[in-house]
């Protein structure tokens, strides 16, 4: 998840090669490839895969070289140094790996090339699933990247905490109103146990807006809150307005933690470290990483969690179709507008995204497949207890609107959330403050639906 600055960052970001690479004087021979480092210096995974990638590509391309060069820095950081380098010729890459939820910003700033040219000759392209290539379509109907993965987000369960609570371990809720139930029951049956963990509020930032907001509010309809027919955002619905009532639901009837906590920046970390491994909370609204975390190097070896933790799609609104709800965000490799070895830079990608390489990313990183080849393979079906679960949630994936606009859609939607958990504001006066802030910055705003 992506939180966006909009100013550049005052610290220095240093871009390194890896494997002392150089590309003198805009070397034809040498294609430069630019990826985010973690500021945590014992991740090392993408560095490692690479380093195989570049060994592989340099032998099957005798005198080609690929200049590896890691920005050390986080997410938003990230793409703002990315978004400098791209703007001149001298200093953009060939190859970038870009999230996705920037992509069209960056296509409209005219930092990437279209790849439909590339992509009508390459037979892998086929393999691709329909939810994976939605995010790395820009808002003109052509392609900008190849995607390497993505993530799928569901509720997690503590099994030994149901049966305590007689509730049943196979659980699957059908409508808010079974969660908000369930949550209800585990307050009143163990005391002393957090019923349920919903992101909230600015401090979580896009934690709130992507896997706590916008998984209720994509239950109220197909496309609530942003219309690409009329390429209007919306204002005045139903569905903000019901998402915005569970949030307060779950704050005012104490079923989540206490909003000190919820509005913690640093409240991922401990849902996914203390929380959850402590029996300390029953539900969280969360992702498919959280196993990471837990296995033996992880941040917080946790074993035998596989038999305490279950796994439920999030339902809809009502329970209507499809009747369950994921939001999916993920990453991409793209070709820089100003490289001038587009050509060399497209083989780089087939390399990246052979078969082989692009199951061995996967469960390297704990990634949910984006190719069914992938997908069917059995070392991908077995990298971690639970998988299947969240790769058959992507067929029902929905992905933010990644538009220049989004990252403040995202802070209005923070507010909101947090004026209603607090008690600052009522749904009704928490909505129409998220209007006026919206028609304060989107010109395009239009009255809603459902």
């Amino acid at each position: 998840m992506r939180r966006w600055l909009r100013t550049v960052p005052a610290v220095v970001l240093v871009v390194a090669p890896l494997g002392g690479c150089g590309d003198p004087g805009g070397d034809p021979d040498t294609v430069k490839v630019v990826y985010q480092r973690s500021t945590d210096n014992k991740y090392r995974i993408m560095d490692d895969y690479l380093a195989g990638v570049k060994a592989e590509f340099e032998r099957a391309h005798p005198g080609k070289r690929l200049r590896l060069m890691p920005v050390q820095a986080g997410e938003s950081d990230y793409a703002v140094k990315v978004q400098q380098m791209m703007r001149s010729p001298r200093t953009a890459p060939d190859l970038v790996r870009e999230d996705s939820a920037v992509l069209d910003s960056d296509v409209a700033s005219g930092y990437l090339r279209p790849l439909d040219d590339k992509l009508a000759g390459w037979a892998d392209w086929a393999r691709y699933l329909p939810a994976a290539k939605e995010p790395v379509r820009a808002e003109d109907g052509r392609t900008y990247g190849v995607p390497d993965g993505t993530d799928t987000r569901g509720l997690w369960f503590n099994k030994e905490l149901f049966a305590r609570a007689g509730l049943p371990t196979d659980w699957r809720p059908r409508s808010w109103r079974d969660v908000l139930d369930t949550a209800r029951t585990l307050k009143r049956r163990l005391p002393g146990v957090i019923p349920f963990h919903l992101y909230t509020g600015k401090g979580p930032g896009e934690a709130t807006s992507m896997q706590g907001f916008e998984m209720l509010l994509y239950g109220t309809g197909r496309d609530p809150l942003y219309d690409p027919g009329r390429k209007k955002w919306l204002t005045g619905s139903r569905g903000f307005r019901d998402a915005l009532e569970f949030v307060r639901t779950v704050y005012a009837e104490e079923l989540g933690p206490e909003p000190a906590d919820a509005l913690d920046p640093a409240v991922s970390t401990r849902v996914s470290t203390d929380w959850l491994p402590s029996g300390r909370l029953a539900i969280a609204l969360d992702g498919n990483w959280l196993p990471k975390v837990w296995e033996r190097n992880g941040a917080r070896p946790w074993p035998g969690w596989e038999r305490v933790m279950g796994r439920a799609a999030f339902p809809t609104r009502d329970g209507a179709a499809p009747g369950r709800v994921s939001l999916s965000g993920g990453w991409t490799w793209a070709i820089s507008a100003r490289s001038r070895k587009a050509d060399l830079a497209w083989q780089v990608i087939e390399t990246l995204q052979s078969r082989r390489n692009a199951l061995e990313w996967t469960v390297r990183d704990g990634q949910i497949a984006v190719r069914d080849d992938v997908a069917a393979d059995p070392a991908y079906r077995s990298y971690v207890p639970g998988i299947a679960f969240f790769t058959a949630l992507v067929p029902y994936t929905r992905h933010r609107p990644a538009l220049p606009v989004y990252p403040q859609v995202s802070g209005a939607i923070q507010e909101a959330t947090e004026a209603v958990a607090t008690g600052d504001a009522s749904v009704a006066g928490a909505a129409r403050d998220y209007d006026e802030a919206l028609r304060s910055f989107a010109d395009t705003a239009a009255e809603g639906g459902s």
